[in-house]
């Protein structure tokens, strides 16, 4: 063990498996998630083996054969838990995408959600066993977020009871679906309704596409591989081009809305029932903000505290990095991030467990809050920490850049979250169209209700912004409570704000929707401070449910820095609104200071708290025990390119040029 790091763990405050327990949800979740862990590390089939040294073709290759003994073992071990699944695939890909995702992700959940029990019958337990292997085949090559502008045509003929499947133009092809190019045999497809010449809008269709005994391309189905891509070497996303492509009227998904024998269209209860597994996917990717998140710290502070370089007194042995302010101020306020992140992901797991309970009893009332607050988070979430592994990666010098950090590879798995399950700023928009409209019925002295209950305070309190000197000074930096209100304050501030905007553009004769566009950067600005206000919350509402003193202390300071950290990043929208003063703002940043030197001693006690053996994190840098050095030297040294001393490149090409110059 590098003497570093066990200094640093023997320093800490608290005890880091506590902590571990609140994170998994209970000693009990700890126990189970390292036995999970426990069957995948001792076992022969998954021995891990370097990825980096692969071809793209042998990474697929790889992940499809891991994938399949992944699927037997679980039934094995009759794991069947949605999230004991998730995350005994999460180890045995050690946190990489794979081919199987989609299936297990999307397949299977929307054949739950939106198939008949005749459907199910039919379709499930085939798939269920991989006789079907399916994905879900929605964005195309022309239209990703922008699902009405989807080109894709499912027409009926009630002549044989079929829908035909078109891709009528270029733009139309389906593009990105995982699992899509090489693996499935099916596809969730998702195409514009026509019938009795008229049409109605995006419905899915369950659609073969390789044959289930050759697994050739079925006829008038044109489909494969889309080329390598920023990351997910392993997955083999797809395009998907269909002409006349006739499947049965019974493979459209009809749980909610129909089509008869005849053609006549049966509209479903409510267009909101497909949010489901959007809403699903969405806070399952807040939760995944936190571990990528959490991940990348865990390698950059034990690094920070493994590495010494340069020096802070002339003459006296090189300081760990880790007690250089800059870099504590790089990493800790990340850190503070990851718990932040870990603690809403929570919230929103059981939020969406919760009120999927009451949408089976048919109220809906809470499923728009819950659609909106699933769509900002997962745009806040996401760009923080795509912004922070990055930092992360930095932070470790030049050494983040290799891959024996790990940290490039978390950042290009990471990053496509940004853009896929909805582009973000879209995500924004949407979750800025609920504030609105609650803003509106607030306005017209309705009562609101959930999280957006701040805006009925608008009324009384008409946010003009006032001279500072004019306002009490009531918010106390030191206060979490006191920020949480502030955090409210900001995001009611600019809603308000984007409200106003909008309505100047209707003043100036512009349409409702070039007002919308002409306010855009507000409307983000505004559900970034709803998101934000959200986040600071729950991590204050998580601090009331921990009893251990000593946890309770360090989290609390942790809590303390992520709200001061995001008023110094957005000072400029606390003084506006006259929220804060500017001497208060200069108070925020010396207390930074002092909070950093605070969280210091228990830097690498907090990331060990995540949890993350050395196989999960697969990092030369990150390792627990530290001995990064020697383990760097030994994976370089299994480089492809020193299989041999002298590289054939030098017989052909350096040689015969040497002899000409």
């Amino acid at each position: 063990m590098n003497p570093d790091l066990l200094k640093e763990r023997q320093n800490a405050t608290f005890d880091p498996e506590k902590l571990t327990h609140i994170l998994d949800g209970g000693p009990e979740k700890t126990r189970r998630r390292r036995e999970i862990e426990e069957l995948v590390t001792n076992d022969p089939d998954f021995q891990h083996e370097d990825l980096n040294f692969l071809s793209r073709s042998d990474r697929y290759d790889r992940a499809v054969k891991k994938s399949a003994q992944m699927i037997l073992k679980l039934r094995e071990y009759g794991i069947a838990d949605p999230e004991e699944i998730y995350f005994y695939k999460s180890c045995v890909h050690t946190g990489r995408p794979e081919p199987l995702d989609l299936h297990l992700g999307m397949f299977l959940p929307t054949l739950l959600h939106q198939a008949t029990p005749e459907q199910m019958d039919r379709f499930f337990m085939p798939a269920w066993n991989l006789e079907i292997i399916g994905t879900y085949a929605q964005t195309e090559m022309g239209h990703g977020t922008h699902l009405r502008g989807l080109e894709t045509t499912a027409t009926y003929d009630p002549s044989t009871q079929e829908f035909v499947i078109n891709s009528p133009t270029v733009s139309s092809i389906k593009w990105w679906p995982g699992g899509l190019g090489k693996t499935s045999n099916h596809a969730i497809v998702l195409a514009q309704l026509h019938t009795q010449g008229k049409h109605h809008g995006l419905h899915a269709f369950i659609v073969p596409i390789r044959s289930m005994s050759t697994h050739e391309p079925l006829p008038g189905v044109v489909v494969g591989d889309i080329g390598p891509k920023f990351g997910f070497d392993e997955v083999d996303n797809g395009y998907l081009k269909m002409e006349n492509v006739r499947i049965p009227r019974e493979n459209m998904l009809m749980k909610y809305a129909k089509v008869e024998p005849d053609g006549s269209y049966v509209k479903p209860p409510s267009s909101k029932l497909t949010y489901g597994t959007m809403v699903f996917i969405r806070s399952l990717i807040v939760g995944e903000s936190a571990r990528a998140l959490a991940k990348s710290c865990t390698i950059a502070i034990r690094y920070s505290a493994v590495r010494h370089q340069s020096e802070i007194r002339p003459g006296e042995p090189e300081p760990q990095i880790l007690d250089f302010q800059t870099q504590q101020y790089k990493l800790l306020p990340l850190l503070a991030t990851a718990y932040a992140f870990h603690f809403v992901g929570q919230y929103m797991s059981q939020m969406y467990h919760r009120i999927t309970g009451d949408i089976n009893q048919g109220d809906l009332s809470e499923l728009p809050e819950l659609h909106a607050l699933s769509a900002g988070l997962k745009a806040f979430t996401t760009w923080a920490s795509s912004s922070g592994i990055e930092v992360c990666r930095m932070a470790c010098g030049g050494h983040g850049y290799s891959r024996s950090s790990a940290l490039p590879d978390i950042y290009v798995t990471f990053t496509p979250t940004c853009t896929y399950e909805g582009e973000n700023t879209v995500m924004m928009l949407q979750t800025a169209r609920y504030l609105l409209k609650s803003y509106r019925q607030a306005q017209a002295g309705q009562r609101l209700s959930g999280i957006v209950s701040y805006l009925n305070e608008a009324e009384q309190r008409r946010l003009q912004p006032q001279p500072v000197s004019s306002r009490p000074t009531v918010v106390n930096i030191n206060d979490l409570a006191s920020l949480v209100e502030v955090y409210k304050l900001r995001a009611a501030q600019l809603v308000e704000l984007a409200a106003k905007s909008i309505q100047q553009q209707l003043q100036l004769r512009k349409s409702q929707e070039d007002a919308w566009n002409n306010s855009a950067i507000d409307l983000v600005r505004a559900s970034d401070a709803h998101c934000h206000y959200v986040v600071v919350k729950l991590f204050s509402a998580k601090l009331v449910e921990i009893g251990d003193t000593a946890i309770h202390s360090v989290l609390s300071t942790l809590a303390l820095l992520y709200a001061l950290q995001g008023i110094a990043q957005n000072s400029g929208d606390f003084l506006q609104a006259g929220l804060l003063s500017v001497p208060q703002v200069l108070l925020v940043s010396i207390r930074l200071k002092e909070l950093l030197s605070q969280l210091r001693p228990n830097a690498v006690a907090l990331v060990d708290a995540f949890d993350y053996r050395d196989q999960m994190l697969n990092s030369c840098l990150g390792r627990y025990d530290g001995n990064v050095y020697e383990n760097m030297f030994e994976w370089a040294r299994r480089s492809p390119l020193n299989r041999t001393e002298v590289h054939e490149s030098y017989h052909k090409y350096l040689k015969p040029l040497q002899s000409k110059l």
